[in-house]
């Protein structure tokens, strides 16, 4: 969430925030506006009313105390009137801070200056590419024909028992995604995360906390009679963890890492792009999240980075960085980085990870703070989180980059332990 000063001493940079996400219309400046001057103008009538009323009410005590019953009976009678104006100006006020409040809401962050202005994925950044795509004397197989051949994973059964999107792992299918659930938060809590796991339903206060809500609505799962939703990543529940909170600035940084089911409509999907595991509506991932100091978000932003990136080293993948343009990169986010690996038989980048950086945005919805000294005012932290990675599409990749002329598929020495197995296809 904006601060509303922002919003009132710098309108001109809320709206093209607006232009370049693509998101909103910059008309909704204007309205929330003049609403503000609305409640503002409401307040300053109430609040003066109530001082007169303050005021007649100490004359009361005076003139009976004069034995002037009259003149204090009238002013009483007068007064009554003004308590039924106050009580209209303060519905009023209620009515139109509400209002306020839920336009505020549906005002993205706005871009740090380093992000560059573009309208879709054409005008991302291509930062970095690591490694080379592997290169085969054969026709490689897509994932999809992997899985069927080696009885990995069972997408039929699963969309007759649930519905498209959600898989069942078989046998070794089962084994890696275990296996990359261990290695991923092995490696996190190697480089100073705190383990966590959380619930896998929150309530609308911490899907708003977030800002999944009101913006991601439609493309969450959600339970009515309960009034909870299942989460669409992990993001929600670790940084709603602290929502409510003042830390010491000693305190500081937090840094959790999570792995959980994610679940998300998807709508809209179709094509290529939802073959096999390249989208689902329920996958695995593991989550690294950073509350951090105002002055050291950035330079978290490129920690929380060399984290994503290290788990692809190892595992040998071929990845690139892309520095998101404005027009896509999400509602809440000052600057994101995406992650994509090389599929090898698809051809194509596949998104592994986001890895963002909210400043105060989230934060203020949360109002998670802290103290700059004991005694201090205390201040808005900023919020981070990337995905560690998520699962489908690195077993894509996997299985894509790593298969042999045979039909086999040798795995990354790294997953050896985990796995228990090093190749699929064969007993080893």
């Amino acid at each position: 969430m904006l601060n509303l000063d922002t919003v009132r001493n710098t309108p001109r940079r809320v709206k093209e925030a607006l232009r370049a996400k693509g998101i909103g219309s910059p008309d909704l400046v204007d309205t929330l506006l003049e609403i503000d001057e609305t409640r503002r103008s409401t307040i300053t009538e109430l609040q003066d009313l109530q001082a007169r009323q303050n005021d007649l009410s100490q004359q009361i005590g005076t003139l009976k105390r004069e034995g002037k019953d009259e003149e204090a009976e009238a002013i009483i009678e007068k007064t009554g009137r003004m308590k039924a104006e106050i009580k209209r100006l303060k519905d009023e006020a209620q009515t139109v801070e509400d209002r306020q409040e839920k336009l505020v809401l549906q005002l993205p962050n706005i871009p740090h200056p380093s992000v560059p202005v573009g309208a879709d994925e054409d005008d991302n950044e291509v930062e970095e590419t690591v490694g080379e795509p592997p290169t085969f004397d054969f026709d490689p197989a897509p994932h999809w024909d992997l899985i069927a051949r080696h009885n990995l994973a069972d997408l039929e059964r699963g969309a007759k028992v649930t519905g498209s999107g959600f898989p069942f792992y078989l046998g070794k299918g089962a084994r890696l995604q275990r296996a990359l659930l261990n290695f991923f938060l092995d490696r996190a809590r190697e480089r100073g995360y705190t383990e966590m796991q959380p619930p896998l339903f929150v309530n609308p206060d911490s899907a708003e906390g977030t800002g999944q809500l009101p913006d991601k609505d439609d493309l969450m799962y959600e339970v009515p009679g309960d009034d909870f939703y299942p989460i669409p990543t992990a993001e929600v529940p670790v940084t709603n963890f602290h929502r409510d909170e003042i830390f010491a600035a000693d305190d500081l940084p937090q840094q959790y890492c999570t792995y959980s089911p994610c679940w998300r409509r998807e709508a809209g999907s179709y094509g290529s792009d939802v073959r096999g595991l390249n989208r689902l509506h329920q996958f695995d991932k593991v989550e690294l999240v950073r509350i951090v100091h105002p002055d050291e978000s950035y330079r978290a932003l490129d920690a929380l980075l060399e984290d994503a990136e290290s788990a692809l080293d190892a595992l040998d993948l071929p990845y690139r960085r892309l520095l998101m343009c404005t027009g896509d990169m999400g509602f809440t986010q000052a600057k994101v980085y995406d992650l994509e690996v090389w599929s090898a038989a698809q051809e194509r980048w596949l998104e592994v990870s986001s890895v963002s950086n909210f400043e105060a945005f989230q934060a203020r919805r949360m109002q998670i703070r802290y103290r700059p000294e004991p005694e201090a005012s205390p201040e808005l932290v900023h919020t981070l989180n990337g995905s560690g990675l998520a699962f489908p599409r690195v077993v894509a990749a996997l299985l894509e980059n790593n298969q042999r002329p045979d039909g086999t598929i040798e795995l990354p020495e790294v997953l050896h332990p985990y796995t228990g197995f090093a190749r699929i296809g064969t007993n080893e």
